[in-house]
C-alpha cells in the first residue's frame, strides 16, 4: 500500500492544476509521432486499442498482467490488434514512473511496463517519495538509465508536459476519469474490462 507524506500530495495536486490551467487552452494532437507513443503490435492492424492507466493503480496491474497477455496471444500476435499504452497518472509516484517510461529506449518500454506492474506492490511500498524514487532507480538501472540520467528524466519539462497534456486530452475526449480505461477504435469500452467483454467488442469489428 502506498503512503505519501502530506507535502508530496500537496505538491502533486498544486503542480497538476497549474499545468491544467496552462495547458487547457492548448490543442493536443491526435497524430502524435511514433516516438511519443508506447505501442505493441502492427501499425496496419484494423483494431487499435488505447489503454489509459496509472502505474500505481492495482486494477491497472491486474489488467496488464492478467488480461493483456490474452489480448496479445489472441489478437496482437495475429496482426489484428495494436495496443497503445497511454499515461494517466493519478499520483506523484505514477507520474515519476511514467516519465521514466519515456526516457527509456523504445525497445525496452514494454519490458519496463511488465516489470512495473509485476512488482508494483514492492516498488510503491516506500514511506515517502524519496524511498519510492530509489525503488524506481533500482528498476531502471538495469534497463539503461544511470543515476544522473534518472535525475534528469524526472525534471524533463518536455516529457512532463506531454504526460499531463495527454491526461487532460484523455479526460476531455474520452471522459477518462479512472483507470484502467479502454478505448477500442476511438470508442470507450463500456461495462467490465474483462477479456470476455473486450473480445466481444473486437470480434464485432473484425
Amino acid at each position: 500500500m502506498i503512503r505519501f507524506n502530506t507535502k508530496y500530495k500537496i505538491f502533486f495536486i498544486i503542480n497538476f492544476f497549474l499545468f491544467l490551467i496552462i495547458l487547457s487552452t492548448k490543442c493536443y494532437a491526435d497524430n502524435l509521432s511514433d516516438n511519443d507513443l508506447v505501442v505493441f503490435g502492427p501499425d496496419n492492424a484494423k483494431i487499435k486499442i488505447k489503454i489509459f492507466s496509472s502505474l500505481t493503480c492495482p486494477h491497472c496491474a491486474d489488467f496488464h498482467t492478467k488480461i493483456i497477455p490474452d489480448i496479445k496471444k489472441e489478437y496482437v500476435e495475429k496482426g489484428k490488434v495494436q495496443l497503445i499504452f497511454i499515461d494517466f497518472p493519478l499520483d506523484q509516484a505514477a507520474f515519476n514512473a511514467s516519465k521514466l517510461l519515456h526516457c527509456l529506449d523504445k525497445k525496452k518500454q514494454m519490458q519496463y511496463l511488465d516489470i512495473i506492474y509485476e512488482t508494483q506492490i514492492k516498488w510503491t511500498s516506500g514511506s515517502n517519495m524519496e524511498d519510492i524514487n530509489d525503488n524506481l532507480k533500482n528498476i531502471v538501472k538495469d534497463l539503461g538509465i544511470s543515476s544522473s540520467n534518472f535525475d534528469s528524466c524526472l525534471i524533463d519539462e518536455a516529457i512532463s508536459d506531454r504526460i499531463l497534456n495527454g491526461r487532460i486530452h484523455a479526460n476531455k475526449k474520452y471522459s477518462v476519469n479512472s483507470t484502467p480505461t479502454v478505448v477500442i477504435n476511438e470508442k470507450k469500452l463500456e461495462g467490465s474490462i474483462s477479456f470476455k467483454n473486450i473480445k466481444n467488442k473486437i470480434e464485432k469489428l473484425i
